[in-house]
């Protein structure tokens, strides 16, 4: 049988893959949006989540391996549903904002205010999926000092980038 930090390295693996592909969407859709006008807006703080979030899965695999940290299927289980739980609602999110969305905080002149989605439910939706990933990707195998560290590096971040986005919002 596979040891259960194999199959959890992958698994960061394939989260570290498809944040590469959503920068790629990412930059294309920055590009369609200069094009339209946009400005960049705030990006003073980008620089730092780049490094948190990579810094964040290096973490999840260095807790695991180094400390040795033990893997609890229960624990697992549930940590698992609440990321995959993360993965749609961050999905819904890309896919409500099509060409609109970034990873960078950008004003569209002329464009209105999107509140299709998981928006009309709740102002910034992707940041709650951010904050259960960070949560829920290192409890999948017990890596609770990089859930804590990160979630409270990550909650310092979301306050300077909610405060960008709200004064984006209104331009």
């Amino acid at each position: 049988m596979v040891e259960a930090r194999w199959l959890y390295t992958a698994l960061v693996i394939v989260i570290g893959a498809e944040r590469l592909a959503e920068l790629a969407i990412s930059r294309r859709n920055q590009r369609w949006m200069e094009s339209r006008g946009a400005v960049e807006v705030g990006a003073e703080h980008y620089p730092w989540m780049v490094l948190l979030h990579g810094i964040f899965l290096a973490s999840c695999l260095a807790e695991v391996w180094l400390w040795k940290r033990p893997f609890r299927p229960s624990l697992a289980m549930v940590m698992t549903v609440l990321l995959v739980a993360s993965l749609a609602l961050r999905y819904w999110v890309i896919l409500t904002l099509g060409r609109r969305w970034t990873t960078r905080v950008f004003c569209l002149p002329g464009e209105p205010l999107i509140t299709a989605g998981p928006f009309r439910y709740m102002r910034h939706p992707n940041y709650l999926a951010v904050i259960t990933e960070i949560v829920a990707l290192p409890m999948v195998h017990a890596a609770w000092v990089t859930a804590v560290v990160f979630s409270l590096a990550n909650g310092l971040l979301l306050k300077e980038r909610i405060s960008v986005e709200e004064e984006a919002l209104y331009r």
